[in-house]
């Protein structure tokens, strides 16, 4: 459902195609709510339906016509509600955690090249989140939106702050990994098979 929200939030600045819809979704919010292609349609597809968006077709020679939608004043009075409305419920899922927390059936190598490659992500999604900085920065001089600017620029904090913790986190981990401070199986503790024990 906030997939849609964030569909309308977009075709409010101006009317999009699918496509751009993808790109922007890349360039301003893939740090905290990511989408593909195909669910940005699905998603159009349902707010046109309900009247929410209009979608206009314009011809193009030698290539199917292009479909730019446009949201429309219901479109807009329902993303006002949901904005005022109370905060969808928060994702807390973290797959990566998973890995984490049934580590301990992993070799002391094979751990700490988890860990590593938690770090590594987490300084990947910063250098991201900077670039999108620029791109904040940038269409906030295009547009001439500095309220809008301010807001984009707040989730861009959090992200860092987020993604600057995990690594922080992420390294602390890997320092100790180093210096021996995994505990060690006790001797006589199976690993366990994927067999089931009979009784």
């Amino acid at each position: 459902m906030s997939l849609e929200f964030a569909i309308l939030g977009f075709l409010n600045y101006l009317p999009l195609s699918g496509y751009d819809l993808k790109k922007r979704f890349d360039k301003s919010i893939r740090h905290f709510w990511p989408a593909d292609q195909s669910q940005i349609y699905q998603s159009l597809a349902r707010l046109t339906e309900r009247g929410l968006v209009e979608v206009e077709e314009i011809a193009q020679t030698g290539r199917p016509n292009r479909k730019v939608y446009h949201i429309t004043e219901a479109g807009r009075a329902a993303l006002r509600a949901w904005l005022a409305g109370p905060l969808p419920p928060q994702e807390t899922r973290h797959a990566p955690l998973i890995q984490v927390f049934f580590g301990a059936q992993l070799a002391d190598a094979e751990l700490l090249a988890l860990f590593e490659e938690l770090a590594r992500a987490a300084r990947e999604r910063l250098a991201h989140l900077e670039q999108s900085r620029a791109v904040v920065d940038e269409y906030a001089k295009a547009l001439d939106l500095p309220r809008d600017a301010f807001c984009w620029g707040l989730t861009l904090e959090l992200g860092v702050k987020s993604n600057q913790a995990q690594l922080e986190w992420a390294e602390s981990v890997i320092a100790r990994l180093r210096r021996g401070r995994l505990p060690q199986r006790r001797a006589g503790t199976p690993r366990r098979s994927g067999k089931g024990s009979r009784g």
